[in-house]
């Protein structure tokens, strides 16, 4: 075998130019303080790595940026990633719910430090036939990752009160105390509302829209019921907006069974529902967003007073997404692989 030249390995080869200053390098970021309108959240970066596109865009409208773009701003300390507070307008209660079911989704399928989780139990799965998923295992990350349904929902009301009422706006178009009174109530009136399908079966019924029939069928059989509520759902301050999130795991069609005589935990594949599952791939890191208008006639009168009906006009977007939640090690990995591309474009 001939001897490989020092200058020609891939592995010793260096660059000839002058050594680079490292401090003038961006530096990584391994958690960020984030100050979501007054209350803070110490995140790590595979978390946020891992969190959907839909909702990273309400958090970072301009962007997320992972490393230190500056030593302006550092002190050289060990503790100066502490001192760099991100401010974020997003309700804190609804970014506690997302990291909630992710970390509990995440402890479930690839398990803790002291119990295995779900994909131990089914590695054997790997080894599959390639008809029995496709070309190849590795074009089918349901095998191998937490796959997460993604559904919002941005709402904003518009109230119509009755003509010859108290409720009006003087000469500047601002609202009196009769028509702020009858605005909080129709947000309370849709707050209260909390099933998530309500109103888009409605528009089904009222423009016989078939597609919207096929995408409410498509998500009760992947993980939703047709009952099935909001898990977080707010007004937004000072604004006639309401912002509503659900939740659910995808049904994959991978069942494990209650453990055997032998202790083991049989697990099978229903392809049917793994066939349905991999149509919601489509919205991975690809998010899709329906936008309809609603309008309904709703009394605000107490019990006992007289009727006030009011004309109550919702515009809804909802935005549909797939998550696949990765493991620690893995997203760490393709961050880095990431950042150091990006750098390597920048010099």
């Amino acid at each position: 075998m001939a001897a490989v030249s020092i200058s020609s390995s891939p592995i010793t080869q260096v660059s000839q130019h002058a050594p680079v200053n490292t401090s003038l390098q961006p530096q990584l970021l391994t958690r960020l303080l984030l100050d979501l309108r007054g209350r803070r959240f110490s995140v790590d970066r595979e978390t946020i790595m891992n969190l959907p596109e839909s909702v990273l865009l309400c958090l970072f409208p301009n962007g997320l940026v992972l490393s230190r773009q500056s030593q302006a701003f550092s002190d050289g300390g060990e503790n100066e990633e502490d001192d760099e507070v991100y401010g974020v307008d997003f309700d804190p209660e609804c970014f506690a719910y997302v990291l909630d079911f992710f970390r509990n989704a995440s402890d479930t399928f690839y398990g803790t430090n002291t119990s295995p989780g779900l994909f131990a139990a089914q590695q054997h799965l790997l080894d599959g036939s390639p008809s029995d998923f496709g070309p190849s295992v590795s074009q089918n990350p349901l095998l191998t990752k937490q796959a997460i349904i993604v559904l919002r929902e941005e709402l904003e009301y518009f109230a119509i009160p009755p003509k010859g009422g108290r409720a009006l706006t003087d000469e500047h178009g601002t609202a009196n105390q009769a028509l702020l009174d009858i605005k909080h109530k129709c947000g309370q009136n849709v707050m209260d509302k909390r099933n998530i399908f309500t109103a888009l079966q409605r528009n089904v019924h009222k423009e016989n829209n078939i597609a919207e029939q096929h995408l409410i069928d498509m998500l009760c059989m992947s993980g939703f019921n047709r009952d099935d509520e909001w898990g977080f759902r707010a007004m937004e301050p000072s604004r006639c907006c309401i912002s509503s999130i659900a939740l659910v795991l995808l049904k994959t069609g991978i069942v494990h069974h209650p453990p055997g005589q032998n202790g083991e935990r049989p697990v099978t594949i229903d392809y049917n529902q793994m066939a349905t599952a991999q149509k919601l791939l489509l919205f991975w890191r690809k998010p899709a967003r329906k936008c309809w208008w609603d309008g309904l006639e709703v009394d605000l009168a107490a019990p006992g007073e007289p009727s006030i009906p009011v004309k109550l006009w919702a515009r809804r977007v909802w935005t549909l997404e797939l998550s696949l939640v990765c493991a620690i090690l893995f997203t760490r990995l393709f961050f880095l692989i990431n950042f150091f591309r990006c750098s390597c474009e920048e010099d």
